[in-house]
């Protein structure tokens, strides 16, 4: 018997109108290395969309660390999806078939933890595809930043580049938060990883290494608070050069999200 999933995506193919817009798109923030952004990449996914008047429904299934649901504005869904070490399946089918239903774009913001087990389900059970064939298009994002853990962020982007199925796109986000994204001299774009996979890749965003005590401090405030950038352009606890420097950062990361979402 087919399943709601299924069902929809059926529906979704003998449909077929003429003049509708572009169907939501599915984003998944994936990335095998815990504390490196990703929340805050799915929190400014989540806002690009808003900003541009569509809606968004927006899904927390990091089971260590819940960040993305303490952004009050952005109302997350929590769902979870690991049970043990396992993947709940009841859990992750109720999950694929809100992502089918939904007349939104979807962010989905994950955890390191169910990293490993979350993309092998998908692979398994062919979600790309499946969501390709509901005229939804999955946009897989993940995180490299330099630092300590640049290595670690690499390997992540290379393993979802290789196993990921066409019906997928990738966008890779390059957090200089923690320092330069450099290896052996050489940039992200010079990597032998990337050059390998760049086929793969619809795009980059580079949230810039902002200076500590203005830009950065900024930043790291609003993030600590769980703000979203008209949050905190809004509230009296900054002042006007910091609202002026965070319109700025929204300014120059939202008009590189354009470019790729």
């Amino acid at each position: 018997m087919a399943t709601k999933a299924q069902q929809a995506a059926d529906e979704a193919l003998t449909a077929a109108p003429a003049l509708s817009q572009p169907a939501p798109q599915i984003h998944m923030t994936l990335q095998g290395k815990g504390g490196v952004g990703k929340s805050m990449v799915s929190s400014l996914l989540a806002q690009y969309i808003t900003a541009s008047g569509r809606p968004v429904t927006c899904i927390d299934t990091d089971p260590v660390n819940d960040t993305l649901s303490g952004y009050a504005a952005l109302k997350v869904r929590r769902l979870d999806l690991l049970q043990g070490n396992q993947i709940n399946t009841r859990n992750f089918d109720a999950m694929i078939e809100l992502l089918v239903s939904e007349n939104a774009s979807v962010v989905v913001d994950n955890g390191a933890a169910s990293f490993l087990p979350l993309t092998s389900y998908m692979l398994e059970n062919g979600v790309a595809d499946l969501l390709a064939a509901s005229g939804r298009q999955l946009v897989v994002h993940t995180v490299v930043t330099g630092g300590q853990a640049i290595m670690d962020t690499l390997t992540g982007f290379d393993q979802l580049a290789r196993q990921l199925p066409e019906s997928a796109q990738m966008v890779v986000w390059l957090n200089e938060y923690f320092g330069d994204i450099l290896a052996e001299g050489k940039s992200f774009q010079e990597m032998k990883t990337y050059q390998i996979n760049k086929h793969r890749v619809k795009g980059l965003v580079r949230i810039k290494r902002y200076t500590g005590e203005t830009f950065g401090k900024d930043m790291e405030m609003m993030l600590d608070r769980k703000l979203t950038f008209d949050e905190a352009v809004s509230s009296p606890d900054f002042g006007l050069m910091a609202k002026q420097r965070l319109t700025m950062m929204k300014r120059d990361i939202f008009n590189q999200i354009a470019l790729v979402v």
